[in-house]
């Protein structure tokens, strides 16, 4: 089986671009990725693009062929749809074509405009990822969905509002010196704790923003690149993908995601590694509450233990293993359609030291990203390794 390359990777900045089109955004994605990758845009065989919502956003369907079209590709496009981990499974698939041997030189991203909707726009929008039937009709929207989850979690495992503040803190503080994130300023645990209400017990600061942006990644087998002299250290060596019931009143777990663990103990078994081998993780942040319930189905930390990571500083820039060193999509932003390709995109800038904080882990060669669709009853995780 051939090794997947990293090749390039290419991001905008994500926040708010009202004057800005989704082909805009991703065609600079591209440009972006293919002149790090230094690959010609004509040797990219398929284009797989995520996106999840365009068809609200821009009354724009069928978008996988302009978005080729917008990035100067010449080749056939796909789009993937698994809400906001579309662009995880857009990665995943590309991945395994190449191993397979149908491809050798893939562009793999996504896009999404969001903030044109507005925040009631963007968040009935977004509702259409939960199961219309049960959970739409009676009102529920993923705010309220994951403070159900975060309830569920404190009565059966502990915790506290001031545990989940201290992810948010981390998570902003680690976005201060990106230069593609949304909020690039420091919070403290007061100003999370004192922020409005959303939807008991999460508040404004345990959430992520609504957001604009777009991401891309070359991906190249080993052949080619080794073929074609292509600097690319990083290489994905596991992938894997879980699934769940949709709706939270069918699920045996609340205060347990099995989609990521089922996803993780996949990726892990491809790479031949162990929870204990990832040096750094970039995982689905949407809310404080759903970065703690990711560790544990990671396997970094035992069911009901993850939930102090942040206050004991085991997760933070300076602890045993990093978390979101990009700021997350709690600071970095979460266009969901482009959030999984943008994981791996801050990934392979963290292991390739060229990464704003990868000082922070600066002998780090195996890295995890873990991306999830609604309350998680899609995720997918990849386990990224870079030769010292």
């Amino acid at each position: 089986m051939t090794e997947v390359h990293v090749a390039g990777v290419g991001l905008t900045h994500f926040g708010r671009h009202p004057e800005r089109t989704g082909r805009d955004l991703f065609g600079e994605a591209v440009q972006r990725a293919v002149t790090d990758a230094g690959v010609p845009r004509d040797d990219i065989d398929h284009l797989n693009y995520g996106n999840f919502m365009g068809a609200l956003a821009e009354r724009q369907a069928h978008q996988a062929p302009l978005m080729a079209e917008a990035g100067g590709l010449q080749c056939p496009a796909t789009r993937y749809e698994e809400a906001c981990a579309s662009a995880g499974v857009a990665v995943r698939e590309a991945v395994k074509s190449i191993r397979s041997g149908e491809r050798d030189v893939m562009l793999a991203g996504g896009m999404e405009r969001m903030t044109n909707m507005g925040t009631a726009g963007a968040t009935e929008g977004l509702a259409i990822a939960a199961d219309e039937l049960h959970e739409v009709h009676a009102g529920i929207t993923f705010p309220g969905a994951y403070a159900l989850m975060a309830s569920a979690y404190f009565d059966q495992y502990g915790g506290s509002r001031a545990d989940l503040a201290n992810v948010a803190v981390k998570n902003h503080a680690n976005a201060l010196g990106n230069e593609y994130a949304q909020y690039q300023r420091e919070i403290t645990v007061a100003e999370a704790m004192d922020s409005p209400p959303v939807a008991d017990p999460l508040h404004l600061f345990d959430a992520c923003p609504i957001t604009d942006g777009a991401a891309g990644l070359v991906l190249v087998s080993g052949e080619y690149a080794d073929e074609h002299a292509v600097d690319a250290p990083v290489t994905i060596t596991g992938t894997g993908q879980g699934g769940d019931k949709m709706a939270l009143q069918d699920r045996e777990y609340l205060a347990q995601t099995p989609a990521a663990r089922d996803a993780a103990d996949e990726a892990y078994a491809e790479a031949g590694v162990k929870p204990q081998d990832v040096d750094v993780a970039e995982v689905h942040d949407c809310f404080t509450i759903a970065e703690v319930l990711a560790l544990e189905a990671l396997g970094f930390y035992e069911v009901g233990e993850g939930i102090g990571a942040a206050r004991r500083g085991e997760t933070t820039r300076d602890g045993d293993r990093p978390v979101n060193l990009s700021g997350g999509l709690k600071a970095k932003g979460h266009p969901v359609g482009a959030t999984g390709a943008s994981q791996i995109a801050e990934l392979t800038r963290l292991l390739r030291g060229d990464h704003p904080n990868s000082d922070a882990v600066p002998d780090a060669e195996v890295g995890l990203a873990h991306n999830a669709g609604g309350t998680v009853a899609s995720a997918v995780v990849h386990v990224l390794e870079v030769a010292r």
